[in-house]
């Protein structure tokens, strides 16, 4: 096991990461001063890994209080979120009850949401259980629900008091979902460590196939990488904007065509692409960086097409993204591979050519 520690003073948390770790009742003692703990996870999910963890959480004389929800990104909303309340309430949680997600990024964005508005806040430890979870939607307390005018626009930053990334869970996983997770692991290397972009270039298929030393490897050098970027800027005012690098092209593609039809993180790749083109275009990549990211999302088995839709609609469902400033678009393009930056210097007429060129 290896852990990492989240800097951000008195609200500082420790991510684990190694294998077997929901059997480790040690790890996850000292965050729960309760005799009662919520665990929300979904209908995937609880059949394989929550009977595992009520028998942890039972030996230190802690029961469980399961609330299982219907398992996909379409379910990512106002009412489903009120079960979560509705089972809080039912049970006279108090607000010193922690509340576990045991689940992929839906549900620990869901969880966390929870968590921070019940009683104005309540305990709260992520438990990830898919590679996009464990590598980022898990760490630096961005919770959220979507909307149909756009994804994650309702939510609240609120930090976990410890992040338990099993690595034994990615063993379940489907291959699009770890695919999916591979995209988030390739950002890092892109816009702050290139070392680690040529590492994943020599071992994506030690990654494809499941080797247990390489995913390790790639969880904790991911989440090595967010964690300083968190410490720095916890609420997105200046660094931490980088890390949506393909989010925003990516989020449009998820929303403009049903959430759930597009995984997350394959959204992210082919925005990711789109991003590269434009920053082609502005004169900040060369051609040969350009196809040295496309290969490597190719090998990870990822989109690098866009879906067809009207460029006028990508740029309806861009401007609701959490970056724009006085109207105008801001977009994390690349000036290299490993370095990043946000920018509006790209007029509307340019981001359309980009999508253009990356459209199925």
């Amino acid at each position: 096991m290896q852990t990492l520690k989240v800097s951000l003073a008195e609200r500082s948390y420790p991510i684990h990461i190694g294998t077997d770790l929901l059997s480790r009742g040690d790890l996850l003692q000292p965050h729960l001063k309760h005799k009662k703990v919520v665990v929300v996870t979904n209908t995937t999910v609880a059949p394989l890994y929550l009977e595992r963890l009520q028998n942890t959480l039972k030996l230190l004389g802690i029961s469980a209080l399961p609330v299982v929800l219907a398992d996909g990104e379409r379910y990512k909303t106002w009412e489903t979120l009120n079960q979560i309340f509705d089972a809080l309430l039912g049970a006279h949680c108090e607000r010193s009850t922690p509340l576990i997600a045991l689940g992929g990024g839906v549900i620990g964005d869901m969880g966390g949401f929870a968590a921070a508005c019940y009683q104005r806040g309540m305990p709260f430890i992520q438990i990830p259980t898919t590679l996009l979870a464990q590598v980022d939607s898990s760490v630096g307390g961005k919770t959220a629900i979507n909307h149909p005018l756009g994804k994650n626009m309702i939510g609240a930053f609120y930090q976990p008091q410890l992040v338990l990334a099993d690595i034994s869970t990615l063993g379940s996983l489907p291959d699009r979902e770890l695919r999916a997770g591979l995209a988030e692991v390739i950002k890092y290397g892109l816009i702050r460590d290139i070392e680690f972009f040529v590492w994943l270039e020599a071992n994506m298929q030690l990654l494809l196939a499941r080797d247990s030393q390489a995913l390790a490897y790639a969880v904790h050098r991911s989440c090595a990488n967010k964690a300083e970027v968190v410490a720095a800027d916890e609420r997105e005012t200046g660094e931490r904007a980088l890390l949506n690098l393909g989010h925003t092209f990516g989020h449009a593609i998820e929303t403009g065509m049903g959430y759930g039809t597009w995984l997350h993180g394959e959204a992210v790749a082919a925005g990711t692409l789109i991003a590269t083109e434009l920053s082609r275009r502005l004169g900040l990549l060369t051609v040969d960086e350009v196809s040295r990211v496309k290969n490597l999302f190719l090998g990870a088995g990822l989109p690098v097409r866009a879906p067809e839709m009207d460029a006028e609609r990508y740029l309806d469902l861009m401007r609701h993204d959490k970056k724009v400033q006085d109207g105008k678009l801001r977009l994390v393009l690349l000036k290299g591979i490993g370095e990043a930056l946000v920018s509006d210097a790209a007029t509307e007429s340019e981001i359309v050519v980009a999508i253009k060129a990356c459209c199925t």
